[in-house]
Parts: structure tokens; C-alpha cells; sequence
């Protein structure tokens, strides 16, 4: 135990339980909810009617226009406030690893444009910082390329008590390496081979891992790689390999289909989140993260089971590609 890290017996985390009040949805969220509806929708009739008031030369703009912007924005609004008491659970969670010196490691895999960094927001949000990290890394130096390849990742792996989220994580090897040519034929099979002894000695230690792989359709990758482009907000997201991703679908499906048939155990399971709609995926996210931890619920009454149109187990992902294959050919997810 280093001199900075106070006895989990003993000590009480300082802040979480002021945060937990801070977000004021415990217990009585589903009445919380309909309340705060009810107030947004009256400030939106006001709103309405004020602007009804006023010529649309004078606004500049049509009234339908207004009107879907305000629906946008109470739709906005509405979602963010359903995430909350699943928020504060998040924080729960938090207090039951740090009390218990539990590690926890969450992986975020998928395409490009799936939702993985937006689903990230949403569960640190109000998390104490100072127990969790998101950990997003780069392309490997040269002094990385020489090194065993799980040796960067070992690097940041938590400390008891802590959350580390990887945004990719070493299944870039299993996905986008051998599709765009990172890496060679014989360093995929080496991590095919090994991943799975990885992966079990790191849960047999004692760390919670949970592996999240998030799935879009064609279609929908491609609307948002489209707003990327005319987005500004949002262009920085455009990568060259963003540009790849469209044209090498069917590459990425093969391997997503290789990753899943070896890499999906019974110690490191896969859940798929479906994630055309990105706030089901955060919500259901969020649910997957809190079933993998045993701590006491802040809110008995919430609905902590997965939507089954949202998640799915990798085994039940396979078993849907290997059915499209013998019906088509090919693989479509």
C-alpha cells in the first residue's frame, strides 16, 4: 500500500457520495423525469407562442424550422436525462472498486464512426475523474515497435480501485492492422494465439474485464462519415482510415467475424452494441458496464436488463453472420 492510498476498510471516497447527490436522480427518478418533461414542455409552449407572435421576416425563419429545432432540443434533452440515473450508478460502481481495490478495464471496439467516443462521454461524465482514465493510444514509436506488443497496453493498465477505458485497445491487431496492412501475416496469427492466455490470466488476477464491440451498418457509417465532411465540429473525426472504411467493408467484416469466433470465451465474453441509434447504445452500454460489477444498486426500481434488439453476445453475433454467409455467400454485418 503506497503512503497515498488510505485504507479501503477504513477510508470513505470523498467526493463520489456528494456527486451521487449532486445529480439528484436517486430513488424517484421515473417521477424526477416526468416533472422535468412537463417544465421543459410548458417553457417550450411559452417559447412557441412568443415566437408566433413575431413575423418570420422578421425571425428570418419558417416556423417549421423553429419547431423541429425545438423538438430536436427536447429530444436532446429528454435522452441525456434518461443516461442520469444510470450516471449515478456509474459513480456507485465507483465506490464499490475503490472500497474493494477491484481493477477494471473496459474495451471499446468497432467501426469507425460506431459511437465508441460519444458512449465514452456519457459514461465518465460525472465519474470522479480521479479514479478512472480513458486511454486512447496512437500509432507505435519505434522503440514501441520493438517491444512485446501487449508491453504498451501493460503500461496502462489500472491500479487497484480504478477504471481504465480503452478507445481501440489491442484488438487493433485482430481488426485494423492486417486490413490495412500494419502489421504482417505471421504478428496476427501470433495475436490470435495469444490473446486469449492474455486475457484469462488478467481475469484470473482478479480484474473485471468487459469487451464491447460496436456494430453500424453500412448505411448508417456513411451518412455519418458525410457529416463529418460538411460538419465543422466535426471534420477533425475524418481520418484517412475513415476514408478506407467505406471501400474495405467486407474486409473488416471477415476479420470482425475471425476476431469473434477466437477471441469470444466464457472468461472474456464480447457484447455487440448495436449502435444505429447512439443513444440506445450509450444507455445499454452503460447497463452491460453496471452488470459486470456485484456492488449494492442506488436505485432498486431502475431497469439495469439490456435491450435484446441493442445487445447480444458474440456467440449469438457469430451464429447471425454464419447464417448470412450460407444465405448469401457473404458476411453483411
Amino acid at each position: 500500500m503506497t503512503e497515498n492510498q488510505t485504507d479501503p476498510e477504513t477510508h470513505q471516497p470523498e467526493t463520489l457520495s456528494d456527486n451521487v447527490e449532486q445529480l439528484a436522480v436517486a430513488r424517484d427518478s421515473k417521477l424526477r423525469h416526468a416533472n422535468l418533461t412537463q417544465q421543459l414542455e410548458q417553457e417550450l409552449e411559452v417559447l412557441e407562442k412568443e415566437l408566433d407572435e413575431t413575423t418570420d421576416l422578421e425571425q428570418g425563419l419558417e416556423p417549421l424550422t423553429i419547431k423541429a429545432m425545438k423538438e430536436k432540443a427536447l429530444r436532446r434533452f429528454l435522452r441525456e436525462e434518461e443516461l442520469k440515473p444510470f450516471q449515478a450508478e456509474l459513480i456507485r460502481m465507483q465506490q464499490y472498486l475503490e472500497a474493494n481495490g477491484t481493477r477494471m478495464i473496459i474495451l471499446f471496439e468497432g467501426r469507425d464512426a460506431a459511437g465508441k467516443g460519444g458512449t465514452i462521454r456519457r459514461v465518465t461524465r460525472y465519474m470522479n475523474e480521479k479514479h478512472y482514465r480513458v486511454v486512447a493510444l496512437g500509432k507505435p514509436t519505434e522503440h514501441e515497435k520493438t517491444q512485446w506488443y501487449f508491453q504498451k497496453y501493460i503500461q496502462q493498465f489500472p491500479r487497484g480501485g480504478e477504471v481504465v477505458l480503452f478507445d481501440r485497445s489491442w484488438y487493433n491487431r485482430a481488426m485494423v492492422e492486417p486490413v490495412l496492412g500494419f502489421c504482417s501475416d505471421r504478428d496476427y496469427k501470433n495475436f490470435m494465439r495469444g490473446v486469449d492466455g492474455f486475457e484469462k490470466d488478467l481475469v484470473r488476477q482478479g480484474t473485471i474485464l468487459v469487451k464491447l464491440y460496436f456494430s453500424v451498418t453500412r448505411e448508417e457509417q456513411a451518412r455519418r462519415f458525410e457529416r463529418r465532411k460538411v460538419d465543422a465540429l466535426r471534420q477533425w473525426k475524418l481520418s484517412e482510415v475513415d476514408l478506407q472504411a467505406q471501400e474495405r467493408w467486407d474486409d473488416f467484416t471477415n476479420v470482425k467475424y475471425e476476431m469473434l469466433k477466437k477471441t469470444h470465451t466464457t472468461h472474456a465474453p464480447w457484447k455487440i452494441i448495436r449502435s444505429n441509434d447512439k443513444h440506445q447504445a450509450r444507455l445499454n452500454a452503460m447497463k452491460v458496464i453496471l452488470n459486470s460489477v456485484p456492488y449494492d444498486r442506488l436505485d432498486q426500481e431502475l431497469d439495469f436488463v439490456p435491450d435484446p434488439g441493442i445487445v447480444i453476445s458474440g456467440a449469438r453475433e457469430l451464429e447471425k453472420m454464419e447464417a448470412q454467409r450460407l444465405r448469401g455467400g457473404k458476411f453483411l454485418a
